[in-house]
């Protein structure tokens, strides 16, 4: 059986599936480009695995690599994050005005209450 292809989307959304890895993510957001040694000390795992959450996130789009000398800095790439902002836009219209409805009911029955 031939090994199965995942697409982008479903490599963005495994990635994310990890804890480890949206902290890796975070940690790129607020502090911008760092080095495998910066962010690793975030964290209580083994260097081989956690070489493998940069690797998931590098696979996914989700990071850059660049050698600055012996270091190598991961940076966050926003372009993959739009993709699943795009494809969950749709899912927070659906909620919007799921609540619009509750609040206009809300407010109906406040009204009922005068």
């Amino acid at each position: 059986m031939p090994p199965v292809e995942t697409s982008a989307e479903e490599r963005v959304f495994a990635a994310l599936a990890s804890p480890v890895r949206r902290e890796v993510l975070r940690l790129l957001r607020d502090a911008g480009p760092q080095s495998v040694n910066e962010l690793a000390s975030h964290f209580a795992m083994a260097r081989p695995s956690f070489s493998e959450q940069l690797r998931v996130l590098r696979e996914a789009g989700l990071v850059s690599e660049a050698r600055a000398g012996r270091q190598r800095l991961y940076r966050l790439e926003g372009a993959a994050l739009y993709e699943v902002q795009e494809w969950l836009n749709p899912f927070e219209r659906f909620w919007r005005e799921k609540l619009t409805g509750l609040r206009d009911l809300l407010d109906s029955l406040d009204g009922d209450e005068s």
